[in-house]
């Protein structure tokens, strides 16, 4: 899978991501820190990337935009240390990854992970 790490993602985030095979990519390493979010969304849209979130905003865009991809992911965690991230970011790979490659919204906090399949009927 291919992913774009938003800034509130760690960057060791997105080394973990590479480290088990995916191709993945921050903002950061671009360069594009203050990159608007409507461009995040084209950018990931573009390159055929998965955005991962901490940002509620993506969910308004992705829904809006009324096509079924790029997928997001959004972490709503309290603990949004890497190793919480990247445990939780697992099970969701593990369970969802079909979801993710048709297009998806996935919000994930603790203890569950909600997932909403693109578009969404607005």
């Amino acid at each position: 899978m291919r992913f774009l790490g938003d800034m509130g993602i760690a960057s060791s985030t997105v080394r973990w991501l590479k480290s088990q095979g995916h191709e993945a990519k921050h903002l950061r390493e671009e360069g594009l820190q203050r990159l608007p979010d409507d461009e995040i969304f084209s950018k990931a849209k573009n390159e055929n990337r998965i955005i991962l979130t901490c940002d509620l905003g993506f969910g308004d865009i992705v829904a809006s935009a009324g096509t079924t991809l790029p997928s997001v992911i959004i972490f709503r965690l309290q603990d949004q240390r890497p190793i919480v991230v990247n445990q939780r970011l697992e099970v969701v790979l593990r369970a969802a990854g079909a979801d993710l490659a048709k297009g998806a919204i996935i919000s994930v906090d603790e203890f569950k992970y909600r997932i909403r399949r693109l578009p969404i009927k607005l």
